[in-house]
């Protein structure tokens, strides 16, 4: 009788499924996939050993302002004032432990995904000289606030053609010490920052992604092109050449200016993560904080699906990108890098128990502020107790 039930079982369980299978393949066939993925080539993520060794020092971290504020990207300071941008499009100035709107970019109504293009979304933020402040924002572009007034300026605009192209995801920006250039991100010629998961699983190298702003001549010019998803931007301390992050790629490049257009080299190959935004570190290094982590030991889906343009087709085509970020591995990370692009330290919290989704680590007074693009607080790591 075994035998039979058994067969029973297995005769109903093959019609069950091949009842869903055929539809659900006829249905995603049909189904329009919302990215063209293109196939990528990353080598094997390096093993999480030595200076990578996993560990909790993330978690001794502090919650600063819990649910005062949400998604702080971008953390810059002007004497002991905190600033920084929100996912509700504002330029807020946290002072003696009081939070005050200072600006805004765009116009309400600021709620969810839909309404970012025309709220704006404050993302790579930097002082100036006479302490003004440079904001990089993804919808609207490149501008100047004054920290006091809060009178906001347009440098570059994302309506503005450049090279023939509008600027479709500003992401972020750095400054000479005399103020003169900024250099700036623009993450994709196609998707905005809202479709930034789009971004990373298509992995086409769509957009011209360094750029150069002056502000006396006010001259745009493209300085690199072909990048997957750059973002982070820093100038070296003598301000002799420009690194920017390819998060797609988990890697960063360096831009020397004087060499013809692209001049670029590899700084840091195939990192432990995907690379979100890179901060001057006190010891003349440099801080970047990792907005997704590759396991060595363990599963990396990014490295799973990298050369699997089919599979990523098929969950986009039944996927929405909210419900897909629920499966990416809440794992946050920060290395520390020598100037010479060698791993000094690293700092984990391995389930994102305390600070989830590091966008930025900005070093201040002997701490580590932490940002984030999703998280209600600022998070504050003591680095003499780490």
């Amino acid at each position: 009788g075994s035998t039979y039930s058994s067969k029973v079982f297995r005769v109903t369980f093959l019609t069950l499924a091949v009842s869903v299978a055929v539809p659900l393949l006829g249905v995603t066939v049909l189904l329009d996939c919302p990215i063209d993925p293109q196939p990528i080539s990353l080598k094997e993520p390096p093993l999480l050993t030595g200076v990578l060794e996993p560990n909790t020092k993330l978690r001794k971290a502090e919650r600063l302002w819990e649910n005062q504020l949400v998604g702080p990207e971008s953390i810059v300071n002007i004497g002991d004032v905190l600033f920084t941008g929100t996912a509700d499009g504002k330029i807020i100035k946290i002072e003696d432990g009081e939070i005050q709107t200072v600006a805004r970019i765009g116009h309400g109504p600021c709620g969810g995904r839909e309404d970012e293009p025309a709220c704006g979304r404050p993302l790579g933020m930097r002082v100036g000289p006479n302490n003004t402040l440079f904001v990089a924002d993804a919808y609207y572009g490149l501008y100047e606030v004054d920290p006091d007034t809060g009178e906001t300026k347009p440098l570059v605009s994302t309506k503005t053609l450049i090279e023939g192209q509008k600027l479709s995801f500003v992401n972020d920006l750095t400054v000479t010490k005399d103020g003169r250039k900024i250099y700036f991100t623009d993450s994709s010629s196609k998707w905005q920052r809202q479709d930034y998961l789009f971004l990373v699983m298509e992995g086409t190298d769509d957009g011209r992604h360094l750029l150069e702003y002056d502000t006396v001549t006010k001259e745009v010019k493209v300085l690199m092109v072909g990048l997957r998803f750059p973002n982070g931007v820093q100038l070296s301390p003598a301000e002799d050449f420009v690194l920017v992050q390819e998060t797609t790629m988990a890697r960063i490049r360096y831009y020397v200016s004087g060499l013809m257009k692209g001049g670029a080299d590899m700084f840091v190959e195939n990192m432990p993560g995907l690379p979100d935004n890179i901060r001057l570190s006190s010891s003349g290094g440099y801080w970047v904080a990792m907005a997704a982590v590759r396991p060595n030991p363990g599963f990396s889906l990014l490295d799973f699906l990298s050369e699997k343009p089919w599979i990523k087709r098929m969950i986009f085509k039944l996927l929405s990108q909210e419900t897909l970020t629920k499966f990416i591995p809440k794992y946050s990370l920060v290395v520390e890098l020598s100037e010479t692009g060698s791993y000094r330290r690293s700092f984990h919290d391995p389930n994102g128990v305390t600070v989830p989704y590091i966008s930025e680590a900005h070093e201040h007074n002997g701490h580590l502020y932490l940002g984030s693009f999703h998280s209600p607080f600022i998070g504050r790591l003591d680095l003499q107790h780490v």
